[in-house]
């Protein structure tokens, strides 16, 4: 006979407790605990049947059979970019986001461009009716007879359908919709999340079909959040940008079968999503010329740099204390510069209000941009522009000194093709490699030294 007990689950990880506490040991977030009901005997014996696998025997590693399927060809460069080359199949792929970034919009282009070319796709949606999905893939000019939508959310309905039209890539949007009839829980609990996940896993690597998921989080951040998942799929992929900003960007935080940190580039234009081929080029559009408080500095995203433009705005207040905001970079970080600034080059900037944002809606998180943080920083509070064509790169510490970075022909070979003539770089990067022609390596030692050469003194 099937029994019922209440277990008290983490909505971030997961974790499970006996009572409720107002901190979870796992991860530490506050009042992220909620109450489950778990039935224990027969429905949970029914659920262990259906999942019940036969006997593996391990055997040698070098007997093991090469992956010979080729990845499936997203027809998106960016996207393919992101994967490491394209779906793998057999693959469970997690796509996060905040709600209306894009999710829907880019997998339902990128499944028209595979179904267009051939493959099989079955497109399942538990937010929109099959007439919601047919009006906007006419607004996206996304419409194929290969493309297979379906309205559902019973995971067991959704494994016949899979089992009736055998398509080689399945699209769930989204998890948090999803339930299993046999688990008592309603959908988007954590139970459900996790169970509805795990069934997909095992459906992927049994059938050899890629499985795209779709998660979100809620304003209020009541249902479970797409983290809690992220140790469970193969690759980790989260679509973020902010919804008044036209810039999206798609970024892998994990990813079996490919490198991490890569990010692809999009714009949202009225027919959806439009690949930016060059980021560079568009961050740093409208550019303003003799402003100060704006420097350029050469990020590494992934496999490729982009250029990208800070801007700084320091101001005097009457505040006792005064204000520090940063858009796209970490506000420690900021601080970190700010006391540098103070400490090491007589900057008195205690009483002055400090803004700091990253043209673009970008998020960068990489020392290598500090030295262009710092001279913003610098030529805001000193009133005086750096000149259009100096491109700054390098770590600062909390000696004041500029330490190498990595990659830096790379980042100086993108400077060149975006018209730059004067890199400031650290001395430790001069040596072992020679500049495209037509560019100046600058290197210095001290934040000191780039501050003489980027604004005389």
């Amino acid at each position: 006979m099937a029994k019922s007990k209440s277990v008290f689950v983490c909505g971030e990880c997961g974790y499970e407790l006996p009572k409720w506490m107002g901190r979870c040991p796992g991860c530490g977030v506050w009042n992220s605990l909620v109450e489950e009901k778990v039935i224990t005997g027969g429905n949970k014996q029914a659920v262990n049947r259906n999942n019940k696998k036969t006997k593996e025997k391990a055997i040698p590693i070098t007997k093991v059979e090469k992956l010979e399927t080729p990845r499936y060809d997203t027809r998106m460069r960016e996207l393919n970019r992101v994967l490491g080359g394209g779906l793998v199949p057999g693959s469970l792929v997690l796509v996060g986001g905040d709600p209306g970034i894009g999710k829907s919009t880019l997998l339902l282009q990128s499944t028209h461009l595979l179904a267009d070319g051939g493959m099989p796709v079955l497109y399942v949606s538990g937010e929109e009716s099959m007439e919601q999905i047919r009006l906007r893939a006419e607004r996206l000019e996304s419409l194929s007879e290969k493309l297979l939508i379906a309205a559902e959310t019973d995971l067991l309905s959704i494994e016949s359908l899979i089992e009736e039209t055998s398509p080689k890539l399945v699209v769930i949007d989204s998890i948090q919709t999803m339930f299993h009839p046999e688990i008592t829980s309603a959908p988007g609990s954590v139970s459900q999340v996790r169970e509805c996940t795990s069934q997909l896993m095992r459906l992927a690597k049994e059938k050899r079909v890629t499985i795209i998921i779709v998660g979100h989080v809620t304003k209020s951040g009541a249902l479970a959040g797409p983290r809690m998942l992220e140790h469970m799929v193969d690759s980790v992929l989260y679509f973020e940008g902010e919804r008044h900003h036209t810039y999206r960007v798609l970024r892998a935080v994990k990813n079996r079968f490919g490198s991490t940190n890569e990010i692809g580039v999009f714009e949202m234009k009225e027919a959806g999503l439009a690949e930016v081929g060059n980021p560079s080029e568009l961050f740093l559009a409208g550019r303003p010329v003799g402003v100060p408080g704006t420097a350029v500095a050469a990020s590494i995203e992934g496999t490729r740099p982009v250029l990208v433009e800070l801007q700084a705005l320091v101001t005097p207040t009457s505040n006792a204390i005064p204000k520090r905001m940063a858009t796209g970079v970490d506000h420690h970080r900021v601080s970190m510069m700010l006391a540098v600034l103070e400490k090491r080059l007589g900057f008195s900037l205690h009483q002055q209000d400090v803004f700091l944002n990253v043209v673009g809606g970008v998020k960068l998180d990489e020392p290598a941009i500090d030295l262009a943080i710092a001279l913003s920083l610098a030529s805001s509070f000193r009133d005086r522009p750096i000149g259009v064509d100096y491109l700054f790169i390098g770590e600062i510490g909390l000696t004041g000194e500029v330490r190498g970075v990595s990659r830096i022909e790379q980042r100086v070979a993108e400077a060149w093709q975006m018209g730059f003539t004067n890199v400031i770089i650290p001395e430790k990067n001069m040596r072992g490699w020679n500049p495209p022609e037509g560019i100046e390596r600058i290197g210095v030692k001290t934040l000191k030294e780039a501050l003489e050469v980027a604004l005389g003194g």
